[in-house]
């Protein structure tokens, strides 16, 4: 991994962490790609069971796409000595973190420990699970830059808020604090942002100690219902049960349950 993203595997859970504390976090070209490669990494490794994904700094989670580094990308498409791709950037970075996160057969815990705008919110938004600092906060930031939504804001979003509120933000861009983050539902927790890594990180372990293949199919049924009639989701919700109570996992929690023991879930 290049030092703009750090990654940590210890005891099942990966903590992933944006690295560019002096640009806010952020996303040049080396970030995407290492994060890119950083998420797929976690989710095709099976020793991961949950990860942790968080900013470098206290003032940023992540701020989006780097600016500074975009305009002299889109400078050198109009004057013909580039590629005319700036912002092929959305298909070969920002949609494959976006599905790496959502898709990720495990779950992922946001910790936002400043400020996620634009792409960066986008990422927070995938996550299954935001816990927020006190002192952070959200900005969809695109219309500000003549720029529609992307890393999965426009499917996202109005899952958290609602079209309407959706619609709002994006059409008229300010920042969320992290009170109004949590009365709106972007943030599952607030916290102290001293408490921060603390509380993510306990919340993260806990997830990777449990069920993962039924938290992997609690986050597929969820997307699925999302697209789907109550028919197609009550049956998707048996084929996803059957799967769920064949594993290990479930045989384990009932014998504990039986014994009145804690299960040891071991992921399979």
């Amino acid at each position: 991994m290049a030092d703009t993203v750090l990654y940590d595997l210890t005891e099942g859970l990966a903590t992933i962490t944006l690295n560019r504390p002096d640009a806010m976090n952020a996303l040049n070209i080396d970030t995407k790609e290492a994060l890119r490669d950083a998420l797929l990494e976690a989710a095709e490794n099976p020793a991961v069971r949950a990860v942790l994904l968080t900013g470098s700094g206290p003032r940023a989670f992540c701020v989006g796409q780097d600016l500074k580094e975009h305009t002299g990308l889109l400078a050198a498409d109009r004057d013909g000595s580039g590629e005319g791709s700036t912002m092929s950037t959305v298909a070969l970075h920002y949609n494959p973190i976006v599905t790496a996160i959502a898709g990720m057969p495990k779950p992922v815990v946001a910790a936002v420990n400043g400020v996620a705008a634009g792409a960066g919110a986008g990422f927070a938004f995938a996550a299954d699970y935001r816990i927020v600092a006190d002192t952070a906060s959200f900005n969809t930031s695109f219309a500000g830059v003549a720029l529609t939504a992307d890393s999965g804001v426009s499917w996202t979003l109005q899952r958290l808020i609602g079209y309407g509120r959706a619609a709002d933000l994006l059409l008229f861009p300010r920042t969320i604090d992290a009170q109004e983050a949590l009365g709106l539902g972007i943030a599952h927790r607030v916290v102290p942002a001293e408490e921060l890594a603390s509380e993510a990180a306990a919340v993260a372990r806990r997830l990777a100690e449990g069920p993962t293949a039924a938290y992997a199919a609690i986050k597929e049924s969820l997307a699925f219902a999302a697209g789907h009639t109550l028919t197609e989701a009550l049956a998707m919700e048996d084929e996803l049960q059957r799967r769920a109570g064949a594993s290990d996992d479930h045989a384990i929690a009932v014998n504990a349950f039986v014994n009145k023991e804690k299960p040891r879930f071991t992921g399979r």
